[in-house]
């Protein structure tokens, strides 16, 4: 895994969403072989810490020709990002691009989403 950078967070006192957008991950299918090609948004809630881009980017292109479903990636990226940064809250949505005629959208999270949070109808769960 490539080692995640953390950088302090300018404002903890306040409830913000980060949005990180990365349309370029791929990773290996396990069963064929094949490539898989996936838009991950990480969508979070920073508490001391923030994800630095470049080491983010790194991370993602770590996956690159890794045997793991999607179920397992998608699982695994929110884990080991939580981790990084013990967010107060966080979201990875892992866009998988249509294979055999099957497009996948997976979607794991943290837990709820925070009370005191901005309520926008492009990041709320609840809008």
């Amino acid at each position: 895994m490539a080692n995640l950078e953390t950088f302090p967070n300018p404002a903890p006192h306040r409830p913000y969403v980060i949005r990180h957008t990365c349309p370029e991950f791929t990773s290996v299918c396990p069963k064929t072989g094949q490539p898989d090609f996936a838009t991950i948004d990480l969508e979070y809630i920073a508490d001391e810490t923030c994800i630095e881009l470049k080491s983010l980017k790194l991370y993602y292109y770590s996956f690159r020709n890794e045997g793991i479903y999607y179920e397992a990636v998608t699982n695994r990226l929110l884990d080991e990002l939580a981790a990084s940064c013990s967010p107060r809250w966080m979201r990875v949505t892992a866009h998988f691009n249509v294979r055999g005629g099957v497009g996948s959208v997976l979607v794991a999270e943290t837990g709820p989403y925070p009370a005191d949070a901005p309520k926008s109808r492009d990041l709320s769960p609840t809008a």
